[in-house]
């Protein structure tokens, strides 16, 4: 993925916006550390001993969080049956479907106090546990191959769009600094190469950490040039900022867009399998929550 090295000292006109899309800032960790939070709060009120599971308040909590989790069936049903498509566009109903999928298990923890105290109730606790972290593996997933969290399914090709532009970007703009912009093609050749057999697992595996060590490893490196650059030419400390945090952001944006080329058929064929286990576990976590009511109301 090659291209001509261009004059920096030309100012070269902005390429047109393009239809690739950008690189995700949508990440899991802040959304798994708030669940964290929420289970470890809501544990310590139910763990108070402010209400049972068979009193009102608990009972009314259970009956919330099921109702909730029950609706999530509608998210399935309103992509594949036609009528249903005039109700609104998906990405509100992805929304609801997340929002629900998390409020509803969180609701559930407090009806049972975090306690399990019969086999039906102790099998649909799994069951609404094993759904609740296949959502957020979905999420994971699902944001490496679309447009952000709400936008249309991507393809390789834009990636590969995308890519290209930061190639040029880096080849164009790094010049001051040769050792960062060999660097950065040289872990695009690797990550693109083709690969076969377990060390293209191991490669995926390894791509992320590697491109975070080699951003780490370029700032100093970007900083002591521009430093030089900056004395040389003599810039003002805040044009010497501004360069740098654009220097910052070109080198984070090119490492995303190469891994999100070498990452992407991987990622879209473990969503396809996702949907294979996803879609079953929802559909137990529903007969089990049905008999688990079933069972309350008869004894």
């Amino acid at each position: 993925m090659s291209a001509p090295v261009t004059v920096i000292g030309t100012a070269s006109p902005r390429p047109a916006r393009s239809s690739a899309p950008a690189a995700p800032r949508e990440r899991t960790w802040p959304l798994l550390l708030a669940v964290v939070v929420m289970i470890a709060v809501t544990a310590t009120i139910g763990r108070a001993g402010l209400y049972e599971p068979g009193d009102d308040l608990g009972y009314y909590l259970g009956l919330s969080g099921a109702l909730m989790m029950a609706t999530l069936l509608l998210y399935p049903l309103r992509k594949r049956i036609r009528p249903l498509r005039r109700l609104g566009p998906m990405r509100h109903w992805f929304r609801y479907h997340m929002v629900f999928g998390i409020a509803g298990p969180i609701l559930v923890l407090l009806h049972s106090t975090y306690r399990i105290e019969s086999l039906n109730a102790g099998v649909a606790l799994v069951s609404m546990a094993l759904v609740a972290a296949s959502g957020l593996i979905g999420r994971f997933l699902y944001v490496r191959i679309h447009h952000g969290l709400y936008g249309q399914r991507a393809t390789l090709e834009e990636f590969q769009t995308l890519s290209g532009l930061a190639n040029r970007a880096v080849r164009s703009q790094l010049f001051f600094v040769p050792e960062v912009e060999q660097a950065l093609l040289s872990f695009e050749r690797d990550a693109l190469a083709p690969t076969a057999g377990p060390g293209r697992l191991i490669r995926f595996v390894l791509l992320g950490p590697r491109a975070r060590l080699l951003y780490w490893r370029a700032l100093p490196r970007i900083r002591t040039a521009l430093r030089a650059r900056a004395e040389a030419r003599h810039w003002d400390r805040a044009k010497t900022r501004r360069r740098m945090r654009k220097s910052r952001k070109l080198v984070l944006g090119y490492l995303r867009a190469v891994l999100r080329v070498a990452q992407f058929n991987a990622f879209d064929r473990l969503f396809s399998l996702w949907h294979v286990v996803h879609v079953p576990l929802l559909y137990l976590l529903v007969l089990s929550a049905v008999i688990h009511v079933i069972a309350v109301h008869m004894y």
